[in-house]
Order: structure tokens, then C-alpha cells, then sequence
């Protein structure tokens, strides 16, 4: 692929678009980051949700485990013919290396194999790669052209770069914790890994960047991504409503209702809960569903403010009316026909089988590698109408050593030496 491979760069160069132009086969999004060489460090959650996103679109992820264990995320629960279902899925279609780092011929050999890759992805603790030789100014030394990322909790700098993070804590110091939860309570995390697939994604994000900036230099560069950055990056308005009004906005978890606007929130359905956010704009479609458009002329309800102050009346309207119904899915026809923006709250176990999730490919099936399937979410983002949708396995611990250590010119003696059971000399 022009550009993405160790050939030199273009700067100073014209490219007519003609000639720019590839068949379609070679324009899939299967095929978009082919060539691309990636050293992959990382484990557990937040790197590998980035070199995931790059596996999908082709590039060639060479993970890095070390000896004698491997990812942790390899004994978690729950287990399917032997690995872990979140390794399957975080891992599959990367190459599995072997090594131990404690032996100086690993490190070596690690550095060796730096010399020629595209990208080196870790999310160590900072500091941590550089003491084993192999941190960004250590490698870039000997290819200029390297791209490497580097995921932590609270950067690569600062007072705070040596702290331990996981994904609580990240939601904790940025305010996402803050916003989560019962006004009166205490703060709740929300219950998915975002601080780290966040970060993860933002390292994506970074990568493509990177990528076009170094196919108009000829150089890479140094990605840091905070997941503290990344999580507080997402505020809506709480960090500049507070700076805007010298503190006299206070943001604060809200609950099941949205604090800036009314209705909207979380409202008690006939047989779940149910979504429903009106703005000025829709908040005549609500009454025309309702079939109560006196409401629009009521002064606890006519004005945008008025409904804020009057909530919980409010509420208390809509409760009843969506109690006549026998099904959510009834209540749900009739404020779409309305033009009510609203949805059901789903269970990730509702996903799986909703008719949305499986038509868009939200929700695909991926080889167990006995034979048997389990689904995964899908690839997030669309090229060309199209999703990546790459059929391939998660590596066994370390399945890929030889291989991949012959395919960078180590010799079978130099292997021998790596390999598990082995002693440095």
C-alpha cells in the first residue's frame, strides 16, 4: 500500500487522482490497512480495542505476549473450548509471539523486529517500555518512519503518569462517575468498559492520522492517549457551563431525567422502560401521540422552562398514558409514528437477537474453533456502505513464535534460544 509500507514517503511529490485509483477488490475495507506491519504490546482492554479496529481493516497485528502467562485476559471467565470469551474477541486475527523479556535475546530481538514495522501499539505504565529499550526514542532512532502508540491512564507526562489506572478510576477523575446515577445518591460507574474502549478507539482515531501525516513526510510519530483525556473530552456542557457562569451551573448526575430539558429521560413503560427526549421543535408530536393537545396549552407544559420546572407532573402525564398500552413494542409504534424521538432501553442480551442489531451487522457471529459460533459486536463504522467483516480466530498463546520470528530474518538457532523452556547464555 503507497505510503503505509517502509518505502519513502512523498513529500514534495504530485499525485494525479487517476492514479490514485485501485480496483474495487482492493478498495475493501478488509484491505484497507494491508501491508501494514503492527507490534502489538498491549493487554487486557484498552490497547487491544485499538489494534482490534485495526485488524478489521487488514493491518497485520503481531501480538506480544510474554512468558509464562500471556494476556491476563486469557483465564478469564467465562471460557469457550478453553479461551476466554473477551480474549476471543478482543484478540482474534492477530498473531501470537512468545517471549520472555527477561532474556536480553528477546529484547533484541524485539528491537529487531521494530526496525521494520509500521506501528508499535503498548499500554504499559509509563515509563515501563523505554526500560526494556524499547520506548519510542529508541526505536524511532532506527525507523524514522515509526508510528507508536501508547495508551495510559494519565499520559506519558505529568505528576500522574506513574499511577496505576483501570477503567473506573478513569471514569472516576473524569467526571463520568460524577454524572452517573441518582441526584441524590452516590455516584455510580457505568457498567461497561468505557474508559477503556474509549481510549482504545481515540488510539484508532490517532493512527489514521498518523498515517496520512507520515505519507506526506516520510515520518512517524509519538500517539499518547490518556484514558482520563478521553473520557473527559466526551463532557457535553458540565466542564463550560461551569466555566461560562463562574460556577453558578452545577452539574450533577440527573438520574432517569435529563437536567437541561423536559421530557426527557427514562419513563416507566407497560412492560420496560422507555426512552423519550423532546426538544421545542418535537414537543408537539409528544401531544399529537398522546392525543392531548391541550397539554400544549397548559401553563405548567406550554414553554420549554415551564416543563422543566414541572417535571415530575410531567412524568407522572406520561407514565399514565404509556400504562394504557399492553406492549412496549404498541407504545413504541405510536410515538414513531409520531415522530417522537424515543427507543426502547435494551439489555445487552436484548441486542443479540433485536432485529436492527442483526440486520445492520451490529451483531455478528465469530468461529469458537470447534466448530460452533458466538456473536461479537460488529465492526462500528461503515466504508462505502460496507463493513469490515473479517472471519478469523484469536491466536493460541504463542502458536505463531516460529513463524513470525523467521519471517523477520531471526534464524532457527536465534529462535531455538526464544522459545519457551529455553536459557539465556
Amino acid at each position: 500500500m503507497a505510503g503505509l509500507g517502509a518505502g519513502p514517503g512523498r513529500e514534495g511529490s504530485v499525485v494525479q487522482a487517476e492514479e490514485r485509483l485501485v480496483p474495487d477488490s482492493a478498495a475493501a475495507p478488509e484491505r484497507m490497512l494491508e501491508g501494514v506491519r503492527v507490534l502489538d504490546f498491549t493487554q487486557y482492554l484498552a490497547g487491544p480495542s485499538c489494534t482490534r479496529l485495526l485488524m478489521e481493516l487488514g493491518a497485520e497485528i503481531i501480538k506480544v505476549e510474554l512468558l509464562p502467562d500471556g494476556d491476563p485476559t486469557r483465564r478469564l471467565n467465562p471460557q469457550r473450548n478453553g479461551m476466554a470469551v473477551l480474549h476471543a474477541q478482543q484478540n482474534r486475527g492477530k498473531r501470537s509471539v512468545a517471549l520472555d523479556v527477561r532474556q536480553p535475546e528477546a529484547l533484541d530481538a524485539l528491537r529487531r523486529m521494530a526496525r521494520t514495522v509500521d506501528l508499535v501499539v503498548e499500554n504499559g505504565t509509563p515509563g515501563l517500555m523505554a526500560r526494556r529499550g524499547l520506548g519510542y526514542e529508541d526505536l524511532s532512532a532506527a525507523n524514522p518512519r515509526l508510528i507508536y502508540v501508547s495508551v495510559s491512564g494519565f499520559g506519558q507526562t505529568g505528576s500522574y503518569a506513574h499511577r496505576s489506572c483501570f477503567d473506573f478510576i478513569a471514569q472516576g477523575m473524569s467526571g463520568v462517575m460524577h454524572m452517573t446515577g441518582d441526584s441524590q445518591g452516590p455516584p455510580y460507574f457505568v457498567g461497561i468498559g468505557l474508559g477503556d474502549t474509549n481510549a482504545g478507539v481515540h488510539a484508532f482515531a490517532g493512527v489514521g492520522f498518523a498515517l496520512y501525516q507520515r505519507d506526506r513526510t516520510g515520518r512517524g510519530t509519538h500517539i499518547d492517549v490518556s484514558m482520563v483525556d478521553a473520557l473527559f473530552h466526551m463532557q457535553e456542557n458540565a466542564v463550560s457551563a461551569v466555566s461560562a457562569t463562574n460556577g453558578a451551573f452545577v452539574p450533577m448526575r440527573q438520574g432517569l431525567h435529563y437536567q437541561p430539558a423536559s421530557p426527557a429521560g427514562t419513563f416507566r413503560g407497560p412492560q420496560g422502560w422507555i426512552v423519550v427526549l423532546c426538544m421545542p421543535n418535537q414537543i408537539d408530536c409528544l401531544w399529537a401521540a398522546m392525543g392531548r393537545p391541550d397539554l400544549g396549552q397548559d401553563p405548567r407544559f406550554a414553554e420549554f422552562e415551564a416543563r422543566i420546572a414541572n417535571r415530575e407532573a410531567l412524568t407522572s402525564v406520561i407514565e399514565d398514558w404509556m400504562a394504557t398500552f399492553s406492549t412496549d413494542e404498541e407504545l413504541l409504534q405510536v410515538l414513531e409514528v409520531n415522530r417522537v424521538p424515543s427507543g426502547p432501553v435494551l439489555s445487552p442480551a436484548d441486542c443479540l437477537d433485536h432485529p436492527w442489531f442483526r440486520e445492520q451487522g451490529s451483531v455478528r457471529e465469530i468461529d469458537d474453533g470447534e466448530g460452533g459460533t458466538f456473536a461479537v459486536p460488529g465492526f462500528p463504522l461503515r466504508f462505502g456502505g460496507v463493513r469490515p467483516n473479517r472471519t478469523v480466530l484469536a491466536p493460541q498463546f504463542g502458536e505463531d513464535t516460529v513463524e513470525v520470528l523467521a519471517s523477520f530474518g531471526l534464524s532457527a538457532a536465534e529462535i531455538a534460544i526464544l522459545r519457551p523452556g529455553s536459557t539465556s547464555h
